[in-house]
């Protein structure tokens, strides 16, 4: 068991994707022994950034506990500090609530990572338990959380653990992120005590768009294409295709409120970014303020890893990773609050994935007249037809919560 400070603790990461969990937990004081992750390319970004990490060619959770013990470790059950993971979020997120299919929560056939990771705990049973995921996951009609509690009650009585489970939505702008991303954070304390959870140091002041990718040196500057994005010079910074509706300030070529958000959204160079998605479309924002898509490189800035984490693959694989990321900033400073709760003192005062203010002096930029092609388009439109998210009626409970615990 780790308990001198000097001493690395050791963790095992589970869908390990482009390392942004795994990145954040090192700079917080974590030896990641091995990396679970199905993804081939992941694996190769795993392993072109981090050579001395183990990432095994079958990274399947589901069945990981058959094929890995403690004593594989040099370690005996009890002694791993943490495993850590971003179950797949798809069955759990929002966006698939909009499909009847998508409803499925734990019946659906990818939830059976979460059975794997538990097993995982039945099998080492860790110090601690880090996940990170959609809100979905921890709560509402078809959440995980009370599976796995109730699967840690069984564990608890079997083997005189406290295990615990606790959770907070924490927006990643708000731990100095240059992107408003809200995931909840489920920890899970063996000794069953709460976790002094970090302070939102950058909640009133963030660190923008600006400070990450303004002078961020690329050659990969994508192109626009589809139909629409020949409007993106026609809206301001920080705005999105609502300029172009009765409520915006150009002229009326959509009805309001009859589009998704990020539909034609451009970034505000004085605010964090938008959340990046992993496979947007050719109109789906964030757009970069220049009129065009953000390059990988770009999008993982936004995520706050380092500038020379590399991303392996086409474009199209470049991106899934970089939106799929956990932030490893937020997870630096979660890390070190889990670090001090196991006893081992984070190894610096302060995180030091922390991403500096900009001095770059930021060019005026100049908004343009609408494109001859689409002025036939201009007139009154109808608007969207009642209170609720995309193009069809729902109503929604978009409330953000900040804090909640199970």
């Amino acid at each position: 068991m780790s308990t001198d400070p000097s001493t690395p603790l050791r963790a095992i990461s589970l869908f390990s994707g482009a390392g942004g969990m795994d990145l954040g937990l090192e700079h917080a004081g974590f030896e990641t022994l091995i990396c679970l992750e199905l993804d081939e390319n992941a694996r190769e970004t795993l392993r072109a950034n981090r050579p001395e990490w183990t990432v095994p060619a079958d990274g399947d959770v589901v069945t990981a506990s058959q094929r890995f013990r403690p004593a594989d470790f040099g370690m005996q059950r009890g002694d791993l500090d943490l495993i850590n993971g971003g179950p797949p979020c798809q069955p759990f997120s929002s966006a698939a609530q909009w499909a009847a299919t998508g409803r499925m929560g734990m019946n659906d056939v990818r939830a059976d990572t979460v059975h794997g990771l538990l097993d995982l705990i039945d099998a080492f049973l860790p110090r601690a338990v880090l996940l990170e995921n959609v809100q979905g996951f921890a709560e509402g009609a078809n959440a995980a959380l009370p599976e796995i509690e109730e699967r840690l009650a069984r564990i608890n009585a079997k083997d005189g653990t406290s295990y615990r489970a606790e959770w907070r939505v924490l927006n990643s702008a708000h731990y100095g992120v240059p992107q408003n991303r809200r995931r909840a954070i489920i920890v899970i304390l063996r000794d069953g005590d709460p976790l002094e959870w970090p302070t939102p140091g950058y909640a009133d002041d963030p660190i923008t768009a600006w400070d990450a990718i303004g002078d961020l040196s690329t050659q990969d500057r994508p192109e626009a294409a589809g139909k629409w994005t020949a409007l993106l010079p026609c809206i301001p910074e920080g705005h999105n295709y609502q300029w172009l509706t009765s409520e915006g300030g150009g002229p009326e070529l959509f009805g309001y409120r009859t589009k998704f958000w990020n539909f034609l959204l451009k970034l505000d160079r004085n605010r964090p970014s938008w959340t990046l998605p992993a496979s947007p479309g050719p109109s789906t924002g964030p757009f970069h303020w220049d009129n065009r898509p953000l390059s990988a490189a770009e999008m993982l800035r936004l995520q706050s890893f380092p500038l020379d984490w590399e991303l392996t693959g086409d474009h199209r694989r470049r991106v899934k990773l970089a939106g799929n990321a956990t932030p490893p900033l937020l997870m630096e400073v979660v890390g070190r609050a889990l670090a001090a709760h196991l006893g081992s003192p984070p190894p610096s005062a302060k995180p030091s994935l922390t991403i500096p203010r900009s001095s770059k002096r930021k060019p005026a930029l100049h908004l343009a007249e609408l494109p001859t092609a689409y002025r036939s388009m201009v007139g009154a439109k109808a608007r969207h037809a009642g209170e609720g998210a995309g193009p069809a009626p729902r109503a929604v409970n978009d409330a953000v919560v900040e804090s909640s615990e199970a």
